[in-house]
């Protein structure tokens, strides 16, 4: 592509690739809330349109010449870049909604603070892990897969060509069962063992009723949950690094359900 001769739809194209990536980069849970200024944010969608439009071998398709038909494309990059976007999303708020469930297992309920990220008021398990997952997202290059799974994206859904069947909302819920399955995976080893020490103090009150359970139940919760936390880093970093590895696969069902090409 010469940047500095091409026609109107060549340019169309160009201004579609940079509508599914923003949408991408701007839904990505570590650059939402107001941390990142939008200033900032939209430099880096240029940047990396920029840098990913050459690469891309499309067909300059004729421009639309209809306002109807310009919307129907627009809304067609607005869909699948919302759609892409929430794949990685879900991902982070499974974490996030397992350290929530942990956090008010341990006595952490009212205890909130701002998240940095989204700059909304959690718990403070749920930012400690969230944390912790991005940080292991980074150092795995789980940005690195998204970049190439965003890229590989327009070999099979061009610019305005996404075909929105059955299969795409099922892989969508799909994807929303995952975070479930994964906020009760990072969260079910710490439910047990505070269920365990729930059970003990039950015991332990029946058989000594004078003793001040309750005075004696949070200090204790909360030491083994930082325990069992603690422990659960490893258990992260081994989570997140397969999570990153499926990340490339989840995007191409995801697109193959919704590519022009293979229906």
């Amino acid at each position: 592509m010469d940047i500095f001769n091409f026609d109107m739809a060549e340019f169309f194209s160009f201004l579609l690739t940079l509508m599914r990536l923003s949408l991408v980069v701007f839904l990505l849970p570590f650059f939402e809330g107001r941390t990142i200024p939008n200033m900032v944010k939209a430099a880096v969608c240029l940047m990396l349109t920029l840098a990913v439009f050459p690469a891309l071998s499309l067909e300059a398709s004729a421009f639309p010449a209809h306002p109807l038909e310009i919307a129907v494309v627009l809304l067609s990059e607005i869909l699948l870049g919302v759609m892409l976007g929430l794949a990685v999303k879900f991902i982070f708020a499974g974490i996030r909604t397992g350290g929530q469930v942990i956090g008010f297992q341990m006595g952490f309920s009212m205890l909130t603070l701002a998240n940095p990220s989204s700059g909304e008021q959690e718990g403070i398990t749920s930012i400690l892990l969230y944390q912790l997952s991005f940080t292991v997202f980074i150092v795995a290059n789980g940005h690195l897969y998204l970049i190439k799974a965003l890229t590989e994206s327009f070999d099979l859904i061009p610019p305005g060509g996404l075909i929105l069947s059955a299969k795409v909302g099922q892989h969508i819920l799909a994807l929303s069962l995952t975070m479930f399955v994964l906020a009760i995976k990072v969260a079910a080893p710490v439910m047990i063992s505070l269920l365990l020490v729930e059970l003990t103090l039950g015991l332990m009150g029946r058989a000594a009723p004078q003793m001040n359970l309750l005075m004696l139940g949070f200090p204790v919760k909360i030491a083994v949950g930082l325990v069992f936390i603690g422990m659960l880093f490893t258990l992260m970093g081994q989570r997140m690094e397969e999570l990153i590895a499926s990340l490339g696969p989840m995007f191409s069902t995801l697109i193959k359900a919704g590519s022009p090409l293979l229906q």
